[in-house]
């Protein structure tokens, strides 16, 4: 009996040194500068939101950032940009290192991305007065619909709309005035940030239904691919703890969102 209890202990030291040599490996790779520059853009639970009553941050990016820090055992460095595409950019340029984006394979071609960690759904959002009441109704020829300068909804609208007129704004606050200024007749991005737009815009509606899904995962540049294999058992480990969840509803994302 005590040979086989020396013998488990031997082999839980052995597992344990082992992950922390992972650790360790992972820090050098994944945290170069010595601490960890989470890019992150107000307005979306995906990424960063300000709790009006306390003014504290909430956010995927922002709060799983921190917690991917703590386990790294180096400081968290937030970085502010307007728009997920400008985070991208400052991933290109070596001044980012963590982040959360919709993985499609235009921006694959310049950061690695960890398996899904959630995928949420795409909608319309429409002003109080507007007369457009089903997705149905965004076919029709002529409308303009407004969406995030370079964001995915950018590229993919011409698509699926082709007699549409696409109007790209600066940010989610600058949708929001165009749609109170009748600027478009619809606003197109993922649901979670209509939903924060809506928030702030008395009697506007999101349109039943969704015209696409974006699956959200892990951002880190590519010279940082040594450090994947860490990356993703991070993103496994906050799936099965429920943590992605219980941070989802904390920063009060909304949308259909389902765990992978």
């Amino acid at each position: 009996m005590r040979s086989w209890i020396v013998v488990m202990a031997a082999s839980v030291t052995l597992v344990a040194t082992a992950f922390g040599a992972f650790a360790e490996d992972a820090k050098a790779i994944l945290a170069p500068n010595g601490k960890l520059r989470v890019g992150v853009y107000l307005g979306s639970p995906t990424s960063r939101v300000v709790d009006p009553k306390t003014g504290e941050s909430h956010g995927l990016s922002f709060e799983l950032g921190k917690e991917l820090a703590k386990r790294l055992d180096v400081p968290f460095e937030q970085i502010d940009y307007k728009r997920i595409s400008e985070i991208i950019e400052g991933m290109k340029a070596g001044d980012v290192d963590f982040t959360i984006s919709n993985s499609t394979p235009a921006r694959a071609e310049f950061v690695t991305f960890s398996q899904t960690l959630l995928t949420i759904e795409l909608g319309y959002l429409v002003a109080a007065n507007s007369p457009i009441t089903a997705i149905a109704d965004v076919q029709k020829s002529g409308l303009r619909i407004g969406v995030t300068k370079n964001s995915t909804s950018q590229g993919t609208i011409p698509k699926l709309l082709p007699n549409a007129v696409v109007v790209p704004a600066e940010n989610y606050k600058r949708g929001i005035e165009m749609l109170e200024h009748g600027e478009i007749d619809t606003y197109a991005t993922n649901k979670p940030t209509l939903f924060e737009m809506s928030d702030q815009m008395p009697g506007s509606r999101i349109l039943e239904g969704r015209w696409g899904e974006e699956h959200l995962a892990v951002a880190i540049p590519k010279d940082h691919a040594g450090g994947l294999d860490y990356i993703k058992s991070f993103v496994e480990d906050v799936q099965k703890s429920g943590l992605v969840e219980r941070l989802a509803a904390q920063a009060g994302l909304r949308g259909a969102v389902k765990a992978q």
